[in-house]
């Protein structure tokens, strides 16, 4: 993603997203990240305030700043001497200034990390680079399912904390498809019937806003389940070793369908030139029907309209009629703890904190999550209840960037959307700029 940003970057959400591991948050879905603004780069970001005051020093995305405040205040009514220096950022200036921080011994002590590999900010990239504190003998860690493997750990040690997944589907407007007399669709033929009939009504099917770059990927993250995993399961690992390309899978026929979902105009004008906030008002003001987004973003999208309850989620039809769908599903980004932090035991103390239950549900429906464990008090938001049913089959995957070698597949992915939309490749051209960018060294 991945949203949250997520990458899927969003919303803290990358979509990295998701699935079994999120958000791009790099774009949403490394969850979404980039889509909440923050003003000017805060001074702590750039290492200046918090340095030698005896306080923890923490840097996230924009995205995470709602639960992490919340669970800080928590975290200090039973520790009233904890000190915390916190900063909030887009993602595109923290991973560029955390990254160089990490680099140079002077990180904060907590940071944003994204799951799995494919970013410069990675869970695999920073421990591989020996950036990041082993977390393996916390609690929560053995609970991290075995599937989750490649989101939070490296080398058989766990170095991400992260609250759950984050799923991609359809946000819709309840009400504009009430007038249209339309349900959500349950497979690509629906999909196309409901659109058409929206289309001929004079709304705008699908809100896309391309000219932000994470939101592009969204929809080919939505169709590529069904299309690849469903009937390729190990389609990641075959990528790896060399066994299988983009170009020569299912990845054609999920371009292939975003690229009819424009031909038939399902799409408002010109999304090369329409940004996130703008695909957000056209389906909060009911002048489009649904967008393809990350779960993480639905507290932007609900921010944006009079009335939150006319917004719901359905899973993005991607199958035939009478087929199981699969949906992506990813991690949502989450913290690290530099090897270099100045107040480590401290760090990984707030880390063990996080990883209690309680707070594992607060951050997760903070942010519209999965928690990757539940308890009795779980309580999973109404709008995802059509998707928890698909996750616990064993039918969500992974944000697809979450498993991608290096951070070239991600920004080579985003291009060739914006140039397929534009007319200026095609499905082969924009697959092959991805395999070239895959078989790049990290």
């Amino acid at each position: 993603m991945t949203s949250g940003s997520h990458r899927a970057t969003p919303p803290a959400h990358h979509a990295t997203p998701p699935a079994r591991r999120a958000v791009s948050r790099r774009g949403l879905l490394r969850t979404g990240g980039a889509a909440a603004a923050a003003g000017a780069l805060p001074a702590l970001l750039g290492g200046c305030s918090g340095a030698g005051s005896g306080k923890l020093r923490l840097v996230g995305v924009a995205d995470q700043q709602k639960p992490l405040e919340a669970l800080i205040k928590r975290y200090r009514a039973q520790h009233p001497d904890a000190g915390f220096a916190t900063s909030f950022a887009p993602t595109d200036q923290v991973q560029t200034v955390v990254r160089t921080q990490l680099a140079g011994g002077n990180a904060p002590d907590a940071h944003v990390l994204f799951p799995g590999s494919g970013s410069a900010m990675s869970m695999v990239e920073l421990a591989r680079a020996g950036l990041l504190t082993d977390l393996s003998d916390q609690e929560w860690t053995r609970a991290v399912p075995k599937n989750f493997d490649a989101a939070y750990r490296y080398g058989g040690k766990t170095y991400l904390y992260s609250a759950g997944s984050s799923v991609i589907g359809a946000i819709h407007n309840k009400k504009v498809f009430a007038r249209a007399g339309v349900a959500p669709p349950t497979s690509w033929p629906e999909l196309l019937d409901v659109c058409a009939r929206l289309k001929a009504r004079g709304i705008v099917p699908i809100a896309l806003g391309a000219q932000t770059p994470w939101v592009t990927q969204l929809i080919t993250y939505a169709l590529v389940p069904n299309a690849v995993y469903a009937k390729t399961p190990r389609f990641d690992a075959d990528l790896a070793a060399g066994r299988a390309s983009f170009a020569t899978s299912g990845w054609a026929e999920a371009l292939g369908k975003y690229q009819e979902l424009q031909r038939r105009g399902y799409f408002n004008d010109n999304p090369n030139g329409t940004t996130f906030e703008q695909q957000t008002a056209l389906v909060a003001g009911g002048r489009a029907a649904m967008a393809v987004q990350v779960s993480a973003v639905l507290a932007t999208f609900r921010a944006a309209t009079r009335t939150p309850d006319d917004l719901g989620m359905f899973p993005f039809p991607g199958g035939e009629r009478g087929t199981e769908p699969w949906i992506p599903a990813g991690i949502v980004v989450g913290l690290g703890v530099a090897t270099h932090a100045k107040h480590p035991g401290r760090a990984k103390d707030f880390i063990a904190f996080l990883g209690q239950q309680e707070n594992i549900n607060r951050w997760a429906s903070d942010v519209y999550a999965i928690p990757f464990k539940r308890d009795a008090a779980t309580r999973i938001d109404p709008v995802l209840s059509g998707f928890l049913p698909i996750v616990d089959a064993g039918r969500a995957v992974p944000f697809m960037d979450q498993s991608w070698p290096n951070a070239e597949v991600q920004p080579a992915h985003f291009a060739a959307v914006q140039e397929l939309l534009a007319g200026r490749t095609d499905v082969a051209g924009a697959l092959g700029k991805l395999d070239t960018a895959y078989r790049k060294q990290s």
